[in-house]
C-alpha cells in the first residue's frame, strides 16, 4: 500500500508511520514542523494551513492518513478553526481530485461533546462540544460527510479515546512525573476508556486498506475501562516502586483541585478529569471491521515511565 501521512511527527503520526514501513507499506511523511523531528522522520515539512500537498504528491496513493491538528488548551480559536476545521476539507478535496481512493480523518471523541452518564457512549451518543477543539473536530466532521456524501472517495472518520503508549506526553506524562515524585494514592473514583497506540495504528491500517466504501464514523477505544487509581497503581509498577502507602481522602483531592483550577484562573474542571467517567465502546468498528484492541495500560506503563528519564 502507499499512503500519505500529514502530522508524521506527532505522538500518533510517529508510531503509525513507521507501522506502516513495518508492514512493508511506502510512506509520504508530511509535517508542519521544520525542525529537527522532522528532519530525522524523513518528513516534507508542509504547513496545511498554508498550502495543500500538490496533485504529483497525492497522485498514485491508496490512502491519505490526516493526523495534523492543533490539540493544545490554549491555542488561539483561530488556529483551531484553520487547522482542525478548513485545512481537513481542503485537503479531503484534493484527495478526491488526485484520485485517491480512501481519506481516514483522525478526529477525537471530544467532538461528541461532554458524556452524560457512565454509561459506555456509542458513535450517536453526541452532544454539540463546549471546547474549541471539540468543536473544531465536530465541524470538520460534519462537513465531510456533507460534501462528500455522493462522491467516490471513501471517508472515514475515526474518534480515539485518550491514547498512551511510549513517548506520550500531556496529561499521562504529568501524571506519571507526579506518581514518581510521590502522589499519593488516589481514591477509587471514575473510569476512562484509553487505548494503546499500537491498537490505534493497527485499525488505521486496516481502515486505510480495507474499510468499505462510503462515509464512516467510528469510535475506537480499548478493552478496558480505567479508574485514575488504575493508572497510578500501573505506574508504579512500571517504576518498580510497589504499592504507595500515602493517600488522601476523596474531598481532599476536590478541595486541593478546586484550589489549583482558581489559581490558574482556568475552569478545566481537574477533579473531572481526573475522577469523571468517560467510557466509550468500539462495538461498530470491531463489528464491521473484525478489529479487537490487544494492548493493556499495564503493557505500556513501563514504556510510558521510561520517557521520564528521557526528559529528565
Amino acid at each position: 500500500m502507499r499512503c500519505l501521512v500529514s502530522g508524521a511527527t506527532g505522538f500518533i503520526g510517529e508510531h503509525l508511520c513507521r507501522y506502516l514501513r513495518d508492514a512493508g507499506d511506502e510512506v509520504l511523511a508530511l509535517s508542519g514542523t521544520h525542525g529537527r523531528r522532522a528532519a530525522e522522520s524523513s518528513c516534507q515539512p508542509l504547513d496545511l494551513t498554508r498550502d495543500m500537498p500538490s496533485s504529483e504528491l497525492l497522485r498514485g496513493n491508496d490512502c491519505v492518513y490526516h493526523l495534523a491538528g492543533v490539540a493544545h488548551r490554549r491555542a488561539d480559536t483561530q488556529a483551531y478553526h484553520a487547522l482542525n476545521y478548513r485545512a481537513t476539507l481542503e485537503l479531503a478535496e484534493r484527495t478526491r481530485q488526485s484520485g485517491v481512493p480512501r481519506f481516514v480523518f483522525l478526529s477525537s471523541v471530544r467532538a461528541m461533546g461532554a458524556a452524560q452518564d457512565a454509561r459506555p457512549r456509542v458513535e450517536s451518543d453526541c452532544a454539540l462540544p463546549k471546547d474549541d477543539y471539540g468543536l473544531s473536530k465536530w465541524r470538520a466532521e460534519c462537513a465531510l460527510r456533507d460534501e462528500f456524501a455522493d462522491s467516490e472517495l471513501s471517508v472515514i472518520i475515526l474518534r480515539p479515546t485518550l491514547v498512551y503508549g511510549a513517548g506520550v506526553r500531556g496529561n499521562l506524562f504529568r501524571l506519571a512525573r507526579a506518581v514518581r515524585a510521590g502522589l499519593p494514592r488516589p481514591p477509587e473514583r471514575g473510569r476512562r476508556s484509553m487505548l494503546a497506540v499500537q491498537d490505534l495504528v493497527e485499525l488505521m491500517r486496516l481502515c486505510g486498506a480495507e474499510a468499505p466504501k462510503g462515509i464512516h464514523t467510528w469510535i475506537a477505544s480499548g478493552s478496558g475501562d480505567y479508574s485514575t487509581r488504575d493508572l497510578y497503581d500501573a505506574l508504579r509498577r512500571g517504576l518498580h516502586t510497589g504499592r504507595s502507602r500515602l493517600w488522601l481522602p476523596a474531598f481532599s483531592w476536590y478541595a486541593g483541585l478546586t484550589v489549583v483550577d482558581a489559581l490558574r484562573g482556568r475552569e478545566d474542571g481537574l477533579y473531572y478529569r481526573m475522577f469523571g467517567n468517560e467510557r466509550y465502546s468500539h462495538a461498530a468498528v470491531s463489528s464491521e471491521l473484525g478489529w479487537q484492541p490487544r494492548f493493556s495500560f499495564d503493557d505500556c506503563a513501563e514504556q510510558i515511565v521510561a520517557g521520564l528519564e528521557q526528559s529528565g
